[in-house]
Parts: C-alpha cells; sequence; structure tokens
C-alpha cells in the first residue's frame, strides 16, 4: 500500500480550540490544545485543568468536571492521571 492510497479519503485536520478567561486579569481567550493540561485524579477536588494565561502570564487551574474531561480529552489535551498513594 503506498502512503497516498493510505489517507485517500482523509480530510485537513482544523486544531481545536478551546475557550477559557483568567481569574486574575479576568482576560477572554482562546487556547490550543497544546496550550492546556488535564490532571485527572481519584475525586473531584483532585481532577482539574491549568493553563497560562496568554495576556499576564498567571498559572491558572480550574476543577474540571466529567463533562470538561471528555471535551479536553476529546480534543487532545495532554492527560496526567494521578495515583493515590493510599
Amino acid at each position: 500500500m503506498t502512503v497516498a492510497a493510505a489517507f485517500a479519503g482523509m480530510r485537513r485536520v482544523v486544531p481545536v480550540l478551546f475557550r477559557a478567561g483568567c481569574p486574575d486579569c479576568r482576560g477572554r481567550f482562546e487556547l490550543a490544545a497544546g496550550a492546556l493540561r488535564l490532571a485527572i485524579g481519584a475525586s473531584s477536588r483532585t481532577t482539574f485543568y491549568s493553563f497560562i494565561c496568554p495576556d499576564c502570564g498567571a498559572a491558572v487551574r480550574k476543577p474540571a468536571g466529567e463533562r470538561i474531561v471528555e471535551l479536553l480529552t476529546g480534543g487532545g489535551v495532554r492527560t496526567l492521571r494521578l495515583h493515590s498513594t493510599v
């Protein structure tokens, strides 16, 4: 099979953008998947996503419920699974 045959019918991939806001400077912006990180812990308290605000440079960390986790993972956001040490 040739490379052309393997990729025949594939469409151009459009990058996913996520809307976000900064609680420090109140900036509103869109971020590519590569600008976000998702940490999945054992509970809702330890499951969050984070990014650096492109407007003020603040490190932002926000809780991520089931729907947010689904959207971020489906959009290609890098995910870290946190393990319990109990």
